[in-house]
């Protein structure tokens, strides 16, 4: 098996990001939440993979909002996503990471996830009590 390599371009975001979204496709508990929002998924990864592509090498080509977003969906969803669907999406992007990559960016990768996935749920509780 040849070794793992770091995230070096946005061939390799778009890899890691369409995996992940594959996997949350499947995912019990979560799938059925990205799958009842999202309608168009390839538009949707070509964001993702741009958001991504951002926030690992500082591309400015995501210009959307995810708090916003986020927010938006929770709404939708009559504001039921709780810290565990966090945890579970956050569990689901590092086994992503650790299957396909490893190095400096593959532990930033991480990182970000993790400090944005609590931004973000702290956001969807604001949000909630306005």
């Amino acid at each position: 098996m040849p070794s793992k390599t770091d995230i070096k371009d946005r061939e390799d975001v778009s890899l890691l990001v369409r995996t992940f979204y594959t996997d949350i496709r499947a995912h019990d508990l979560l799938g059925p939440i990205f799958n009842r929002i999202i309608a168009d998924w390839e538009q949707h990864l070509e964001l993702l993979t741009d958001f991504w592509e951002s926030q690992l090498f500082l591309k400015r080509k995501y210009t959307g909002n995810p708090v916003a977003a986020h927010q938006e969906v929770d709404d939708k969803v009559n504001q039921t996503i709780t810290p565990e669907h966090f945890g579970l999406w956050l569990n689901l992007w590092y086994q992503t990471i650790d299957s396909l990559f490893e190095g400096e960016v593959a532990w930033i990768a991480k990182n970000r996830a993790q400090k944005m996935s609590t931004m973000l749920y702290m956001k969807i509780f604001e949000h909630r009590q306005g």
